[in-house]
């Protein structure tokens, strides 16, 4: 039988009841970077696995203070976090949905007032983004402000992140009660920041060439898949996307030796952003062939699931997955305004659009009172 959205299949060691994938989101509302009862309802909602997602990856999840670089996002390095969190796999799961935890460290994408002791950011180099963050004034109001100037981190410093992402992993796994986790790889995040030439300038054995570059993230892959089993860890990656004010030099062939390293560790997929996180799916001045790094994974062993997003709609993501390009796809922005997404598509519509103004912050309105189909 043809693989379309509606057919259910195995992410790892996580069986899911569609192909349609809830892309991470973030909605800044967890005050004190605590997770809670709005939010179990919010992902609840869109669990259902006839009228939801066949799996949820969560908001980004900062796994230490210190990566964290928006307000009232939530974290999982504490015990309150660690209860909140069990609220929402909790939901999750009682309507028979599949959540993963999406690993996060910020870098240099964060502001001094959200940094332990209004500390820099850190990043591969110092560097700062030209880029926005989420903060709030001294009245307590919601606003963006630009990102602060960061510093380069020490050689020595770096293994105690790669601690936090694996300590982090194991919270969510085998506290959380997450059915796995998802590393950030993508969107101009400290990942990304070590891996992409435009933000990583260093000369020591986590600068310079290719091999070099991708080393944090593989040492983080590594690392999070011996905490709680490589069939429960999946990446998502961008290779070309302009967030956050990132770029690399030359993105194939360093996608492509990525792709080979890791492809032996097992992993339960790969997430794949093609194009502009949330913009053109071709970006301007940046060609790049997804098929060959897919291929370049396939050809070096790699058999975790090919998830792909970004601009897809219904008639797209059946043919991505009609053609084997695929194996699941993910939706963002859509998951927010209508939790029934699955219900809609298999209706073919009424779909119903997205109230921006409150996406970031606030409470339950325009966060849980999207109304759901009639049944």
């Amino acid at each position: 039988m043809a693989q379309t959205l509606f057919t259910a299949t195995r992410v790892g060691a996580i069986d899911v009841a569609s192909r349609l994938v809830m892309a991470p989101l973030t909605r800044n509302r967890a005050p004190g970077a605590i997770p809670n009862a709005l939010m179990a309802e919010y992902y609840a909602q869109r669990a259902d696995p006839l009228s939801g997602a066949g799996l949820i990856v969560s908001e980004g999840t900062a796994i230490s203070p210190q990566g964290q670089g928006y307000a009232d996002v939530p974290g999982l390095y504490g015990s309150e976090q660690i209860d909140g969190w069990k609220q929402v796999t909790q939901a999750v799961h009682a309507r028979g949905g599949r959540i993963v935890c999406q690993l996060w460290h910020v870098g240099r994408v964060s502001h001094h007032v959200l940094q332990p002791g209004h500390a820099d950011p850190v990043a591969p180099s110092a560097l700062r983004a030209n880029a926005k963050t989420y903060i709030f004034d001294a009245q307590g109001h919601g606003h963006f402000a630009p990102t602060s100037m960061p510093r380069a981190l020490h050689r020595h410093e770096i293994p105690g992140i790669v601690h936090d992402y694996a300590a982090a992993a194991r919270h969510a796994v085998q506290s959380a009660g997450f059915d796995g986790v998802e590393i950030h790889g993508a969107n101009g995040y400290l990942l990304d920041q070590f891996l992409k030439s435009g933000a990583n300038h260093r000369t020591d054995d986590y600068g310079g060439r290719i091999a070099h570059r991708a080393r944090l993230m593989l040492e983080v892959a590594r690392a999070v898949c011996d905490a709680v089993g490589a069939d429960r860890v999946g990446i998502r990656l961008s290779p070309v996307t302009p967030a956050n004010d990132i770029v690399d030099a030359d993105p194939q062939p360093l996608f492509e030796h990525l792709m080979r390293q890791l492809a032996p560790l097992g992993l339960a997929y790969i997430h794949v952003i093609e194009g502009a996180t949330g913009g053109p799916r071709e970006v301007e001045g940046r060609p790049f062939d997804y098929a060959a790094m897919k291929a370049a994974y396939r050809a070096a062993g790699g058999q975790g699931a090919w998830i792909v997003n970004n601009g897809y709609d219904p008639q797209s993501a059946e043919a991505a997955l009609a053609s084997g390009y695929a194996d699941l796809v993910a939706f963002g922005k859509a998951f927010i305004s209508m939790p029934d997404l699955a219900a809609r598509i298999r209706r073919g519509g009424p779909y119903q659009g997205l109230e921006r103004a409150t996406m970031y912050g606030g409470g339950a309105h325009g966060y849980t009172d999207y109304p759901a189909l009639a049944n």
